[in-house]
């Protein structure tokens, strides 16, 4: 019986030297977890039949340390949560591994070849939550997109004396107050000025004349009014302006004042936001810590690709290994809970860096010395058995 409680042992040993070493072998494995081998001891009834390993279980929960690489596609997430990753068979496994490329089609793919989930966008760029599919980032140009918007936020001088100088004249600065420029783009991508002249006209009271590319916007002259207190009463909505461009469609900019001040001090804009841009060339991809995907492209713009979706379990121990890095779910683990990046208790991502293995070798290599010495001691069981057994015989 001792030669059977000793090959036990040396037999769980053996499998929790194999544990051991693959945790070495994976200490600069991307998202890798450490297992560790458990031990049981073997009963028949009350008769002592030696050890066994009951299983290898990973340290699933226990995150990595998160390393810089500097490149777009590679990903870490800064606390709970797996990417969701399928298969052309469309099976689904979770990892924290976070490395990820596109294919000749756009697609995000990890380094297994497996196809990156999340929420996708429409043909209006809208984002399609609650509809899970594989991530694509366009590799088409971006064409120019008109000027249509512009949100203007500025505090014009109190302290500010009307004009001596009459009629305004543009080209006289003692004929206004104060002026600013904004760049728009008209619909075929080419770069036009709005010029804003201020003109005092009295107690709370002021003109605002409009020029594009030093020519007056056609009936565009538009009064601004303030309360007492300096809070903005006119105009209370959209402005709009509207100029005709040579070989081009028609500017049709709509204009808000919103926030507007007039207090005692200088005149100062503090928002100025414009929309439309000329045509550009795609010249790489960006991720935010929701898991927001843009394409970035070479005018300055990103479009929204889609957001990546992160899982979550009620038991993430309870997930089956698939190779170290790659987890499939069981009945122990739960469905996945699905959510984007930063929501309730899922974490967010970080751009440009990779979880790193979890791998503590100081601890693994104390592990080792351990198990050796264990090994031995089953051997010498062995061994002294052995010997007990040749003078038993030797007696007969």
């Amino acid at each position: 019986m001792s030669f059977n409680l000793a090959t036990s042992g040396l037999n769980a040993i053996t499998k929790q030297l194999n544990a051991i070493s693959n945790n070495i072998a994976n200490s600069g494995t991307v998202g890798f977890k450490s297992g560790r081998a458990e031990f049981a001891s073997l009963y028949a009834g009350t008769q002592a039949l030696g050890v066994g390993v009951t299983g290898v279980t990973e340290s699933i929960t226990r995150g990595g340390m998160i390393s810089p690489t500097g490149k777009a596609l590679d990903l870490a997430i800064n606390g709970s949560g797996f990417f969701v990753a399928r298969n052309g068979d469309g099976t689904t496994a979770y990892t924290r591994a976070g490395y990820f490329d596109t294919d000749a089609s756009g697609n995000l793919i990890n380094n297994l070849g497996m196809y990156l989930q999340g929420y996708p966008v429409d043909a209006s760029g809208k984002l399609q939550v609650g509809s899970v599919g594989n991530l694509t980032i366009s590799s088409g140009s971006i064409p120019a997109k008109a000027t249509d918007s512009l949100d203007f936020t500025a505090n014009l001088n109190a302290n500010a004396k009307v004009p001596a100088t009459k009629p305004f004249n543009p080209k006289d600065s003692t004929s206004f107050n104060d002026t600013y420029t904004t760049k728009v783009y008209d619909s075929l991508g080419r770069e036009h000025t709005v010029n804003q002249y201020f003109v005092k006209t009295g107690n709370n009271s002021w003109e605002v004349h409009y020029y594009m590319d030093d020519t007056e916007i056609p009936d565009s002259t538009q009064p601004i009014e303030f309360t007492g207190l300096g809070v903005l009463t006119k105009p209370t909505g959209i402005t709009k302006l509207k100029a005709s461009i040579p070989g081009a469609e028609a500017l049709s900019i709509d204009l808000s004042y919103t926030g507007t001040t007039q207090y005692g001090s200088d005149f100062s804009v503090s928002k100025n936001k414009s929309s439309g841009y000329a045509s550009g060339k795609r010249t790489g991809q960006a991720i935010d810590k929701d898991g927001s995907v843009y394409a970035t492209f070479s005018n300055g713009e990103r479009l929204l690709q889609g957001q990546l979706i992160l899982a979550n379990f009620a038991n993430p121990n309870g997930l089956v290994s698939q190779n170290g890095t790659t987890w499939a779910q069981t009945a122990s683990s739960g469905a996945p809970l699905i959510g984007a990046p930063g929501s309730g208790l899922f974490g967010t991502i970080n751009a440009e860096a990779l979880e790193q293995s979890n791998v503590d070798l100081t601890s693994e290599l104390v592990a080792l010395m351990s198990a050796q010495r264990n090994y031995q001691a089953n051997t010498k069981v062995i061994s002294t058995n052995d010997n007990m057994m040749n003078a038993l015989f030797q007696a007969v």
